[in-house]
Protein backbone atom coordinates (compact mmCIF):
# COMPACT_ATOMS: atom_id res chain seq x y z
CA UNK A 1 0.00 0.00 0.00
CA UNK A 2 1.21 3.35 -1.01
CA UNK A 3 0.34 6.02 1.20
CA UNK A 4 -1.19 9.30 0.28
CA UNK A 5 1.20 12.25 1.43
CA UNK A 6 -0.39 15.04 0.18
CA UNK A 7 -3.33 17.10 1.05
CA UNK A 8 -6.81 17.15 -1.35
CA UNK A 9 -7.27 20.30 -3.28
CA UNK A 10 -9.31 22.16 -5.56
CA UNK A 11 -7.25 22.43 -9.08
CA UNK A 12 -8.39 23.86 -11.76
CA UNK A 13 -9.57 20.56 -13.46
CA UNK A 14 -11.91 20.24 -10.73
CA UNK A 15 -11.29 18.29 -6.76
CA UNK A 16 -8.44 16.65 -6.48
CA UNK A 17 -8.69 13.95 -3.46
CA UNK A 18 -5.84 12.03 -4.05
CA UNK A 19 -2.84 14.09 -5.74
CA UNK A 20 -0.41 11.51 -5.42
CA UNK A 21 -2.32 9.56 -7.22
CA UNK A 22 -3.65 10.96 -10.18
CA UNK A 23 -5.30 8.69 -12.08
CA UNK A 24 -7.34 7.54 -9.45
CA UNK A 25 -8.25 10.68 -8.80
CA UNK A 26 -9.44 11.34 -11.69
CA UNK A 27 -11.76 8.57 -11.37
CA UNK A 28 -13.14 9.61 -8.38
CA UNK A 29 -13.47 12.82 -9.45
CA UNK A 30 -15.92 11.54 -12.51
CA UNK A 31 -18.10 9.73 -9.98
CA UNK A 32 -18.38 12.77 -7.89
CA UNK A 33 -19.20 14.92 -10.43
CA UNK A 34 -22.03 12.44 -12.03
CA UNK A 35 -24.11 12.51 -8.29
CA UNK A 36 -25.13 15.60 -9.75
CA UNK A 37 -27.15 14.00 -12.37
CA UNK A 38 -28.42 11.13 -10.08
CA UNK A 39 -25.54 8.97 -10.58
CA UNK A 40 -24.73 9.08 -6.94
CA UNK A 41 -24.89 10.97 -3.84
CA UNK A 42 -21.67 13.36 -2.54
CA UNK A 43 -21.80 12.22 0.99
CA UNK A 44 -21.79 8.46 -0.17
CA UNK A 45 -18.93 8.98 -2.58
CA UNK A 46 -17.04 10.68 -0.11
CA UNK A 47 -17.77 8.50 2.34
CA UNK A 48 -16.48 5.34 0.04
CA UNK A 49 -13.23 7.71 -1.10
CA UNK A 50 -13.00 7.67 3.03
CA UNK A 51 -12.31 4.45 3.54
CA UNK A 52 -9.98 3.79 0.61
CA UNK A 53 -6.46 2.63 0.78
CA UNK A 54 -5.23 5.58 -1.67
CA UNK A 55 -4.24 3.80 -4.43
CA UNK A 56 -5.25 0.60 -3.89
CA UNK A 57 -7.06 -0.55 -6.72
CA UNK A 58 -8.59 -3.64 -4.24
CA UNK A 59 -10.03 -1.36 -1.89
CA UNK A 60 -11.57 0.73 -4.75
CA UNK A 61 -13.59 -2.25 -6.00
CA UNK A 62 -14.74 -3.06 -2.18
CA UNK A 63 -15.79 0.85 -1.40
CA UNK A 64 -17.36 1.04 -4.61
CA UNK A 65 -19.22 -2.46 -4.07
CA UNK A 66 -20.37 -1.84 -0.40
CA UNK A 67 -22.19 1.50 -1.68
CA UNK A 68 -23.53 0.05 -4.81
CA UNK A 69 -25.22 -2.89 -2.76
CA UNK A 70 -26.85 -0.66 -0.33
CA UNK A 71 -28.62 1.58 -3.09
CA UNK A 72 -29.27 -1.42 -5.01
CA UNK A 73 -30.90 -3.71 -2.61
CA UNK A 74 -32.60 -0.18 -0.62
CA UNK A 75 -34.18 0.23 -4.47
CA UNK A 76 -35.72 -3.62 -4.27
CA UNK A 77 -37.14 -2.86 -0.99
CA UNK A 78 -38.42 0.89 -1.94
CA UNK A 79 -40.12 -0.93 -5.08
CA UNK A 80 -41.83 -3.50 -2.87
CA UNK A 81 -43.39 -0.64 -0.99
CA UNK A 82 -44.59 1.29 -3.95
CA UNK A 83 -42.38 4.00 -3.33
CA UNK A 84 -41.39 3.71 -7.18
CA UNK A 85 -39.20 7.53 -7.22
CA UNK A 86 -37.01 6.38 -4.46
CA UNK A 87 -36.83 3.45 -5.97
CA UNK A 88 -35.63 4.70 -8.95
CA UNK A 89 -33.13 6.78 -7.70
CA UNK A 90 -31.16 4.08 -5.46
CA UNK A 91 -31.41 1.94 -8.87
CA UNK A 92 -29.45 4.93 -10.91
CA UNK A 93 -27.10 5.51 -8.30
CA UNK A 94 -26.03 1.82 -7.92
CA UNK A 95 -25.35 1.50 -11.77
CA UNK A 96 -22.89 4.19 -11.93
CA UNK A 97 -21.34 2.81 -8.10
CA UNK A 98 -21.16 -0.79 -9.91
CA UNK A 99 -19.53 0.95 -12.95
CA UNK A 100 -16.80 2.52 -11.39
CA UNK A 101 -16.32 -0.45 -9.01
CA UNK A 102 -15.35 -2.45 -11.59
CA UNK A 103 -12.96 -0.02 -13.17
CA UNK A 104 -9.48 -0.50 -11.79
CA UNK A 105 -10.10 -4.81 -12.30
CA UNK A 106 -7.92 -6.62 -14.88
CA UNK A 107 -9.90 -7.70 -17.83
CA UNK A 108 -9.90 -11.10 -16.57
CA UNK A 109 -11.09 -10.78 -13.54
CA UNK A 110 -14.47 -12.31 -12.89
CA UNK A 111 -15.06 -9.96 -10.85
CA UNK A 112 -15.24 -7.44 -13.66
CA UNK A 113 -17.95 -9.51 -15.76
CA UNK A 114 -20.32 -9.59 -12.11
CA UNK A 115 -19.57 -5.84 -11.63
CA UNK A 116 -20.73 -5.29 -15.39
CA UNK A 117 -23.63 -7.24 -14.93
CA UNK A 118 -24.83 -6.11 -11.65
CA UNK A 119 -24.06 -2.78 -13.36
CA UNK A 120 -26.44 -3.97 -15.77
CA UNK A 121 -29.11 -5.06 -13.82
CA UNK A 122 -29.45 -1.57 -11.88
CA UNK A 123 -29.95 0.23 -15.02
CA UNK A 124 -33.00 -2.05 -16.50
CA UNK A 125 -34.87 -1.88 -13.07
CA UNK A 126 -34.61 1.69 -13.35
CA UNK A 127 -35.19 2.03 -17.25
CA UNK A 128 -38.29 -0.18 -16.67
CA UNK A 129 -39.85 2.36 -14.59
CA UNK A 130 -39.46 5.53 -16.88
CA UNK A 131 -42.51 7.25 -18.17
CA UNK A 132 -42.15 6.07 -21.27
CA UNK A 133 -40.43 3.28 -20.18
CA UNK A 134 -36.83 2.65 -21.71
CA UNK A 135 -36.25 -0.11 -23.62
CA UNK A 136 -32.86 -2.79 -23.25
CA UNK A 137 -32.18 -3.21 -27.31
CA UNK A 138 -29.59 -5.43 -29.34
CA UNK A 139 -28.08 -3.56 -32.28
CA UNK A 140 -27.36 -6.05 -34.96
CA UNK A 141 -23.40 -5.94 -35.77
CA UNK A 142 -21.74 -9.24 -35.97
CA UNK A 143 -23.61 -12.74 -36.40
CA UNK A 144 -24.25 -13.78 -32.87
CA UNK A 145 -22.63 -10.87 -31.47
CA UNK A 146 -24.82 -7.89 -31.39
CA UNK A 147 -23.93 -4.42 -29.29
CA UNK A 148 -26.14 -3.75 -26.00
CA UNK A 149 -27.79 -0.53 -26.13
CA UNK A 150 -30.91 1.75 -24.01
CA UNK A 151 -33.38 3.38 -26.01
CA UNK A 152 -35.06 6.39 -23.89
CA UNK A 153 -38.18 8.11 -25.41
CA UNK A 154 -38.97 11.31 -24.36
CA UNK A 155 -42.12 11.82 -22.37
CA UNK A 156 -41.83 16.14 -24.40
CA UNK A 157 -41.11 15.03 -27.98
CA UNK A 158 -44.86 13.78 -29.74
CA UNK A 159 -44.84 10.81 -31.63
CA UNK A 160 -41.71 11.05 -33.95
CA UNK A 161 -38.56 12.17 -32.21
CA UNK A 162 -35.36 13.34 -33.39
CA UNK A 163 -32.53 10.89 -31.63
CA UNK A 164 -29.05 11.50 -30.60
CA UNK A 165 -26.83 8.25 -30.43
CA UNK A 166 -24.36 8.55 -27.59
CA UNK A 167 -21.24 6.61 -27.27
CA UNK A 168 -18.68 6.72 -25.16
CA UNK A 169 -14.90 6.00 -25.32
CA UNK A 170 -11.88 4.49 -23.67
CA UNK A 171 -13.58 3.29 -20.70
CA UNK A 172 -17.01 4.49 -20.43
CA UNK A 173 -19.55 2.82 -21.86
CA UNK A 174 -23.98 3.08 -22.05
CA UNK A 175 -24.36 3.13 -18.30
CA UNK A 176 -22.97 5.90 -17.69
CA UNK A 177 -23.99 7.90 -20.79
CA UNK A 178 -27.30 8.92 -19.25
CA UNK A 179 -25.08 11.38 -16.98
CA UNK A 180 -22.96 13.17 -19.52
CA UNK A 181 -25.40 13.27 -22.87
CA UNK A 182 -28.85 10.99 -22.30
CA UNK A 183 -30.81 13.18 -19.32
CA UNK A 184 -29.77 16.18 -21.38
CA UNK A 185 -31.70 14.82 -24.81
CA UNK A 186 -34.47 13.81 -23.03
CA UNK A 187 -35.07 16.73 -21.10
CA UNK A 188 -35.17 18.76 -24.56
CA UNK A 189 -37.87 16.32 -26.79
CA UNK A 190 -35.57 13.83 -28.47
CA UNK A 191 -34.85 10.22 -27.89
CA UNK A 192 -31.71 8.83 -27.19
CA UNK A 193 -29.73 5.37 -27.83
CA UNK A 194 -27.34 4.72 -25.70
CA UNK A 195 -24.95 1.77 -26.99
CA UNK A 196 -21.94 0.25 -26.15
CA UNK A 197 -20.02 -0.02 -29.55
CA UNK A 198 -16.62 -1.95 -30.33
CA UNK A 199 -14.29 -1.82 -27.89
CA UNK A 200 -16.77 -0.72 -24.80
CA UNK A 201 -19.18 -2.55 -22.60
CA UNK A 202 -21.04 -5.15 -23.32
CA UNK A 203 -20.04 -5.73 -26.74
CA UNK A 204 -15.97 -5.91 -25.51
CA UNK A 205 -17.05 -7.55 -22.07
CA UNK A 206 -19.20 -10.59 -23.69
CA UNK A 207 -18.20 -10.87 -26.90
CA UNK A 208 -14.84 -9.64 -26.94
CA UNK A 209 -14.89 -7.18 -29.95
CA UNK A 210 -12.05 -4.75 -29.69
CA UNK A 211 -12.12 -1.17 -30.95
CA UNK A 212 -12.28 -0.17 -35.02
CA UNK A 213 -11.02 3.18 -36.65
CA UNK A 214 -14.19 3.01 -38.93
CA UNK A 215 -16.57 3.40 -36.39
CA UNK A 216 -19.14 4.67 -39.62
CA UNK A 217 -19.87 0.89 -39.88
CA UNK A 218 -20.84 0.53 -35.74
CA UNK A 219 -23.02 3.40 -36.11
CA UNK A 220 -24.48 2.80 -39.51
CA UNK A 221 -26.14 0.30 -37.66
CA UNK A 222 -27.16 2.10 -35.41
CA UNK A 223 -29.12 4.31 -37.82
CA UNK A 224 -30.81 1.25 -39.52
CA UNK A 225 -31.88 0.32 -36.69
CA UNK A 226 -32.95 3.73 -35.99
CA UNK A 227 -34.63 3.85 -39.49
CA UNK A 228 -36.94 0.99 -39.06
CA UNK A 229 -38.87 2.00 -36.47
CA UNK A 230 -41.99 4.47 -36.43
CA UNK A 231 -40.95 6.61 -33.90
CA UNK A 232 -37.96 8.48 -35.46
CA UNK A 233 -37.72 11.37 -37.83
CA UNK A 234 -35.25 10.11 -39.65
CA UNK A 235 -34.31 13.38 -40.46
CA UNK A 236 -32.72 14.48 -37.52
CA UNK A 237 -30.45 11.63 -35.81
CA UNK A 238 -27.34 12.79 -34.46
CA UNK A 239 -24.52 11.38 -33.00
CA UNK A 240 -22.27 12.29 -30.21
CA UNK A 241 -18.97 10.63 -28.71
CA UNK A 242 -17.45 11.24 -25.69
CA UNK A 243 -13.69 11.31 -25.04
CA UNK A 244 -12.20 8.48 -27.64
CA UNK A 245 -15.81 8.74 -28.63
CA UNK A 246 -14.93 12.26 -29.85
CA UNK A 247 -13.20 10.44 -32.83
CA UNK A 248 -15.72 7.73 -33.28
CA UNK A 249 -18.20 10.42 -33.32
CA UNK A 250 -15.84 13.16 -36.10
CA UNK A 251 -15.32 9.82 -38.13
CA UNK A 252 -18.94 7.98 -38.66
CA UNK A 253 -20.59 11.64 -39.67
CA UNK A 254 -17.95 12.14 -42.01
CA UNK A 255 -18.58 8.88 -43.68
CA UNK A 256 -22.52 8.80 -42.83
CA UNK A 257 -24.81 11.53 -44.17
CA UNK A 258 -27.66 10.27 -42.77
CA UNK A 259 -26.39 11.51 -39.89
CA UNK A 260 -27.72 15.57 -39.36
CA UNK A 261 -25.37 16.44 -36.71
CA UNK A 262 -22.39 15.87 -34.44
CA UNK A 263 -20.85 16.47 -31.26
CA UNK A 264 -17.14 15.54 -30.39
CA UNK A 265 -17.32 15.70 -26.26
CA UNK A 266 -13.54 15.74 -26.25
CA UNK A 267 -11.73 16.61 -29.67
CA UNK A 268 -9.68 13.93 -31.15
CA UNK A 269 -6.79 14.48 -33.71
CA UNK A 270 -4.57 11.57 -34.18
CA UNK A 271 -4.20 8.69 -31.62
CA UNK A 272 -1.16 7.08 -32.42
CA UNK A 273 0.49 10.54 -32.27
CA UNK A 274 -0.95 10.93 -28.63
CA UNK A 275 0.15 7.12 -27.76
CA UNK A 276 3.54 6.53 -29.98
CA UNK A 277 5.79 7.72 -26.52
CA UNK A 278 3.75 6.06 -23.67
CA UNK A 279 5.00 2.95 -22.27
CA UNK A 280 3.24 0.32 -20.18
CA UNK A 281 3.66 2.40 -17.19
CA UNK A 282 0.74 4.94 -18.19
CA UNK A 283 -2.08 5.27 -15.50
CA UNK A 284 -4.58 4.03 -18.22
CA UNK A 285 -2.75 1.01 -20.32
CA UNK A 286 -4.50 -1.57 -19.05
CA UNK A 287 -7.57 0.02 -20.64
CA UNK A 288 -5.84 0.70 -23.67
CA UNK A 289 -4.34 -2.54 -24.42
CA UNK A 290 -7.26 -4.01 -23.87
CA UNK A 291 -9.88 -1.99 -25.85
CA UNK A 292 -7.76 -2.11 -28.74
CA UNK A 293 -6.88 -5.74 -28.40
CA UNK A 294 -2.98 -5.44 -27.73
CA UNK A 295 -0.50 -6.95 -25.62
CA UNK A 296 1.64 -3.88 -25.01
CA UNK A 297 1.30 0.40 -25.45
CA UNK A 298 3.29 -0.06 -28.46
CA UNK A 299 1.64 -2.69 -30.41
CA UNK A 300 -1.90 -0.37 -29.34
CA UNK A 301 0.02 2.65 -30.82
CA UNK A 302 0.59 1.11 -34.36
CA UNK A 303 -2.88 -0.53 -34.16
CA UNK A 304 -4.31 3.22 -33.51
CA UNK A 305 -2.05 4.23 -36.50
CA UNK A 306 -5.65 5.07 -38.82
CA UNK A 307 -7.35 6.43 -35.91
CA UNK A 308 -6.65 9.93 -37.14
CA UNK A 309 -9.05 13.13 -38.77
CA UNK A 310 -6.84 14.16 -41.38
CA UNK A 311 -8.68 13.37 -44.73
CA UNK A 312 -11.79 12.54 -42.67
CA UNK A 313 -12.92 15.79 -41.06
CA UNK A 314 -12.86 17.22 -44.38
CA UNK A 315 -16.00 15.06 -45.84
CA UNK A 316 -18.65 16.23 -43.12
CA UNK A 317 -21.74 17.74 -43.86
CA UNK A 318 -23.45 18.42 -40.78
CA UNK A 319 -23.28 20.88 -37.67
CA UNK A 320 -20.49 19.80 -35.47
CA UNK A 321 -19.96 20.97 -32.34
CA UNK A 322 -16.43 20.44 -30.70
CA UNK A 323 -17.00 20.47 -27.03
CA UNK A 324 -13.51 20.39 -24.58
CA UNK A 325 -12.56 20.82 -21.14
CA UNK A 326 -10.35 24.23 -21.13
CA UNK A 327 -8.18 22.49 -18.25
CA UNK A 328 -8.79 18.74 -19.53
CA UNK A 329 -6.03 16.34 -18.04
CA UNK A 330 -5.72 14.47 -21.15
CA UNK A 331 -4.67 17.69 -22.77
CA UNK A 332 -6.01 21.00 -24.92
CA UNK A 333 -3.54 20.63 -27.82
CA UNK A 334 -5.43 19.21 -29.77
CA UNK A 335 -8.68 21.06 -29.71
CA UNK A 336 -7.45 24.27 -32.23
CA UNK A 337 -5.99 21.48 -34.88
CA UNK A 338 -9.48 19.70 -35.08
CA UNK A 339 -11.37 22.93 -35.02
CA UNK A 340 -9.62 24.88 -38.10
CA UNK A 341 -8.56 21.98 -40.09
CA UNK A 342 -12.77 21.40 -39.88
CA UNK A 343 -12.94 25.49 -40.69
CA UNK A 344 -10.57 25.04 -43.95
CA UNK A 345 -12.37 22.31 -45.39
CA UNK A 346 -15.56 24.22 -45.64
CA UNK A 347 -17.54 22.33 -41.81
CA UNK A 348 -19.91 24.42 -40.59
CA UNK A 349 -17.77 23.65 -36.74
CA UNK A 350 -18.55 25.64 -33.43
CA UNK A 351 -15.68 25.06 -30.42
CA UNK A 352 -16.52 25.31 -26.81
CA UNK A 353 -14.22 25.60 -24.28
CA UNK A 354 -15.30 25.44 -20.63
CA UNK A 355 -13.15 27.68 -18.43
CA UNK A 356 -12.00 26.78 -14.75
CA UNK A 357 -13.68 29.44 -13.26
CA UNK A 358 -17.16 28.63 -14.53
CA UNK A 359 -16.03 24.91 -14.18
CA UNK A 360 -16.56 21.70 -16.07
CA UNK A 361 -13.02 22.18 -17.69
CA UNK A 362 -12.14 18.81 -16.88
CA UNK A 363 -11.88 16.00 -19.34
CA UNK A 364 -15.49 15.76 -20.94
CA UNK A 365 -16.71 17.95 -18.12
CA UNK A 366 -16.34 15.22 -15.33
CA UNK A 367 -16.23 17.90 -12.83
CA UNK A 368 -19.45 19.45 -14.35
CA UNK A 369 -21.62 17.11 -15.90
CA UNK A 370 -24.70 19.46 -16.06
CA UNK A 371 -22.80 22.05 -17.69
CA UNK A 372 -21.42 19.94 -20.29
CA UNK A 373 -24.94 18.63 -20.64
CA UNK A 374 -26.45 22.20 -21.17
CA UNK A 375 -23.96 22.99 -23.86
CA UNK A 376 -24.25 20.33 -26.11
CA UNK A 377 -27.81 19.77 -25.67
CA UNK A 378 -29.22 23.03 -25.95
CA UNK A 379 -26.76 23.15 -29.36
CA UNK A 380 -28.28 20.29 -30.26
CA UNK A 381 -32.13 21.28 -29.87
CA UNK A 382 -30.96 25.03 -32.00
CA UNK A 383 -30.00 22.44 -34.64
CA UNK A 384 -33.00 20.63 -34.38
CA UNK A 385 -35.10 23.70 -34.48
CA UNK A 386 -36.89 22.29 -30.89
CA UNK A 387 -38.21 25.85 -29.30
CA UNK A 388 -37.84 24.51 -25.99
CA UNK A 389 -40.64 27.16 -24.58
CA UNK A 390 -43.06 24.90 -26.08
CA UNK A 391 -42.31 21.38 -24.73
CA UNK A 392 -44.77 19.90 -22.42
CA UNK A 393 -41.88 20.30 -19.09
CA UNK A 394 -42.12 18.22 -15.71
CA UNK A 395 -40.37 18.94 -13.30
CA UNK A 396 -37.11 17.85 -15.59
CA UNK A 397 -36.49 14.72 -13.52
CA UNK A 398 -37.01 12.50 -16.98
Amino acid sequence: MTENTAAPRYEPFGWHHWPDHFWMSYQLRRGLGETQEGGGAVSEVLQAASRMKPGDAESWHEEWTRIAVRNDERGDGAAAAGHVRSAMNCWLRAANYFREAEFWLKPDDLRRLASFGRCEAASRKWLARLNPPGEVVDIPYLPGKPMPGYFIRSPHGGARQPVLISVGGLDSFKDELWFMTGRGAVQRGMSVLLVDGPGQGGTLRRHGIPTRHDYEVPIGKCIDWLLARGDVDGTRIAVSGSSLGGYYSARAASRDHRLAACISHGAIWDIHERWKARDDSHGLAMHIKWVFGASSMAEAAEIARPFRLEGVLDAMRCPYLILHGGHDVLGVNEVKTVYDYARAHGVNATLRLTSAEETGAEHCQHDNPTLGQELMLDWLADVFKIDQRKLNVDCGAD
